[in-house]
């Protein structure tokens, strides 16, 4: 085996074994990567319990090895949290070599079509939000994407605590009306924001199942809700600042450059959310191409594991077969 891809999320973990033809031999999913919650040990622990399904899944005789280990990881933000996190890997004994990579560069190097210069900007929406660019001659754009201490706004766990917050205004007078204060509720057989409050406070309601609000808000929206469409709205601004911010600091702004839109709130599109950004993205960013990815995130590390071992052409483009053959990569 030559590549041990992870694409580790805040709500899944994928794992596959890549053979140095770019066979894939062995898959597994897991839960969450969550280090700042749980400490790195115990989210390393979980980590490894997929990445052994994955070692059973490829029936391999010989004793788990590759020749690099292409982490791109949720909550690796900072560059000190990327040698941590590596140092982990490492200790593991998994591969010759590790790179670990924030989870984001995963959607920018799945994204990017098949003999295309690495040259992108990525932005995922998913339960968090954040945004890389790279250019081919190494130089990148980030952002600490560490929630509103750094500036965010939004993902689907914050608009779902966007949605519950407006209602809650709406239902006892403080707020505007809006029908997000009936619609979050009924979500969970309730029939009042009241009820709701008291169920997430009391944990009646799971706190891991307030992600379930984000599509809701956008059923609302899409009904014609003023509070709940500008939340859509604020949404979409957001990820078009990432982006355009991320152009002009790699000087791309006035060359045609690939926008890759990810993460489950994106690559749901929903088209008052679709529309907006791709709106305000030719506005802001005229040069600039959206294309939303939809095929799985690890592809993307195993494309940069790839990279890293010197694989030939055929390997390029037979993992990205066993990924896209099934669905189209770009809609």
């Amino acid at each position: 085996m030559s590549v041990l891809a992870i694409d580790a999320g805040n709500s899944k973990t994928d794992v596959a074994l890549i053979g140095a033809d770019g066979t894939v031999l062995g898959t597994a999913r897991g839960g969450g990567f969550r280090p700042p919650s749980v400490g790195v040990e115990v989210a390393m622990h979980m980590l490894a319990t997929t990445v052994e399904e994955a070692y059973l899944a490829s029936r391999s005789p010989e004793p788990l090895r590759v020749a690099h280990v292409s982490a791109c990881l949720a909550n690796a933000d900072l560059p000190i949290e990327e040698k941590e996190l590596a140092a982990a890997l490492e200790a593991r004994g998994w591969g010759d070599s590790v790179r670990v990579h924030n989870d984001t560069f995963a959607i920018l190097r799945a994204g990017l079509p098949s003999g295309a210069e690495p040259c992108g900007v990525a932005v995922v929406c998913g339960a968090g939000i954040n945004c890389v660019g790279m250019t081919p001659d190494g130089r990148t754009a980030r952002f600490p994407a560490i929630g509103k201490i750094s500036g965010d706004w939004g993902g689907g766990g914050g608009l779902a605590e966007e949605a519950l917050f407006f209602a809650a205004r709406a239902e006892d007078g403080r707020g505007e009306a809006t029908a997000l204060a009936t619609a979050l509720p009924a979500h969970f057989g309730l029939s009042s924001m009241y009820e709701l409050i008291e169920a997430l406070h009391l944990e009646k309601v799971p706190m891991v199942r307030r992600h379930e609000l984000s599509p809701v808000l956008f059923e609302v929206a899409a009904a014609g809700d003023a509070v709940a469409g500008a939340l859509v709205r604020r949404q979409a601004e957001e990820i078009v600042a990432l982006a355009a911010v991320a152009l002009g600091r790699l000087g791309r702004l006035e060359t045609p450059t690939p926008v890759l839109l990810g993460g489950s709130v994106l690559a749901a599109r929903h088209p008052q959310l679709d529309g907006a950004v791709r709106d305000l993205l030719a506005a802001r960013a005229p040069k600039a191409v959206p294309l939303v990815v939809t095929v799985s995130p690890v592809l993307g590390a195993g494309l940069l594991g790839l990279d890293q071992v010197a694989a030939p052409d055929e390997a390029y483009t037979r993992l990205r077969a066993q990924y896209t053959q099934a669905r189209a990569q770009y809609t």
